[in-house]
């Protein structure tokens, strides 16, 4: 049985994981530990906060080491998780089909997400766990229209206590995320490796032998980088292997204002969005903003906040632990539009624009670094690739989804394994 290495445990790593074992003799590398949900208790963080002593949101990593923060030169906060799921473990949940540019590409994606769909439990039926707040800024998008939809959620929300923590780690096994798809590999014999950062693919003859780690070498016949959209390229430039000068993000800027009561920090992440052509707007209270931004002053339970996500432009590039990215004009005027529009619902709601203050702009949806094009779009494999190295996460990515890209991820990275099993078996 051929030997597969698979690096990174999130989306695309988990779900090719659970397609090929079997077929294969799986091994999952990844460079984090075992997930552990923010334990703290963030009214005691609330109160800590008051004495100024938040003031880099790297500080974060000293008390959760899975969320790992970087800045660029622009001061944009760049977010990803490191450790068992991958950053699966902290998105908020959302289980959106996001494929335009695939189509664009002739790339049908009809089955794989199907077969997801049939795999992973998705509810819209989270309405009734809603506060008031968020009924409120539903309503008044509706009144606008706006077009406001629920989001669908993977996991089953009936025992949602409306923590608020979603992007914390949930600690109630309501959102389900890519550990589960883990340990359905395991159970057909897949092994996991935690702890384990792979530097770069050992080339041999033209062909991939397997993968260079700080535990040591793993030969493969097969290995699979899904390591996310800013470690992949890292490790495929480390290999001498060329990828495109780049990048994009999802960039987020949240809009909030004072609002006795709103408990927005009590509220799920994210239950519903506006689509608009470039970005998205969804209720959203930024942990990062609050503790660490100095304009949001106010007590959590009473800041309302709405966020816009942007499908940004390509502008950058990731290297080793170095992360280039610009917002060009074009993606700064589409930002400002959104954040308009916010306020314009934040007027509707009783407060005035004035009163409105921005967060911290933050990032986490990297991608786009070796892009698939038509001439891939069977394949699924660029010709800079040997034969035997496939990638399986957003990397792939011809644009920014301006979206939550978990489920087009593992769309994706089912049709990867597919090829696959269609190349070596």
């Amino acid at each position: 049985m051929k030997k597969v290495i698979i690096v990174g445990s999130g989306a695309g790593g988990a779900a090719v994981a659970k397609k090929l074992q079997g077929k294969f003799h799986v091994t999952v590398l990844e460079s984090g530990s075992y997930f552990k949900p923010f334990s703290f208790n963030l009214s005691a963080f609330e109160k800590l906060k008051k004495t100024g002593l938040f003031f880099d949101e790297r500080e974060i990593q000293l008390l959760f080491p899975s969320m790992k923060i970087r800045k660029t030169e622009e001061r944009m906060v760049m977010v990803n998780g490191i450790g068992l799921g991958g950053t699966t473990t902290l998105s908020a949940g959302n289980a959106l089909r996001i494929d335009k540019g695939f189509k664009e590409l002739g790339i049908n994606l009809d089955d794989e997400f199907e077969e997801l769909y049939r795999e992973i439990p998705i509810t819209y039926d989270h309405q009734n766990k809603w506060r008031d707040a968020t009924r409120k800024l539903f309503e008044i998008c509706r009144q606008m229209d706006l077009n406001p939809k629920p989001i669908p959620k993977f996991g089953d929300y009936k025992g949602c206590t409306n923590c608020g923590r979603c992007v914390l780690g949930c600690q109630f096994g309501v959102k389900w995320d890519s550990r589960q798809f883990l340990k359905a590999a395991q159970d057909l014999g897949a092994e996991i490796v935690t702890g384990c950062k792979v530097s770069k693919v050992a080339l041999e003859k033209g062909l991939v032998s397997g993968v260079h780690t700080q535990k040591g070498f793993y030969a493969a016949d097969i290995v699979i980088l899904a390591a996310g959209g800013f470690s992949t390229p890292v490790i495929l430039r480390n290999s001498g292997i060329k990828c495109e000068n780049k990048l994009f993000v999802d960039p987020v800027l949240c809009v909030a204002a004072e609002s006795k009561g709103s408990f927005m920090n009590k509220e799920l992440s994210m239950p519903f969005a506006v689509q608009k052509e470039h970005y998205i707007l969804s209720p959203y209270f930024d942990f990062l903003s609050f503790f660490f931004n100095k304009n949001w002053r106010h007590p959590a339970a009473d800041i309302l906040t709405l966020m816009v996500k942007l499908g940004d432009s390509s502008n950058g590039c990731t290297d080793n632990n170095r992360i280039r990215k610009t917002l060009t004009e074009v993606d700064k005027e589409r930002l400002q539009d959104g954040v308009d529009i916010c306020r314009e619902i934040f007027s509707r709601y009783g407060i005035k624009k004035e009163n409105t203050f921005l967060g911290t702009i933050n990032a986490g949806h990297p991608g786009g670094m070796l892009p698939l094009t038509i001439k891939e779009s069977e394949t699924f494999h660029n010709s800079r690739l040997p034969e035997n190295l496939y990638i399986a996460d957003a990397t792939l990515f011809p644009q920014s989804l301006g979206n939550p890209p978990i489920l087009t991820i593992m769309a994706v990275a089912g049709r990867v394994g597919k090829i696959i099993m269609e190349r070596f078996i």
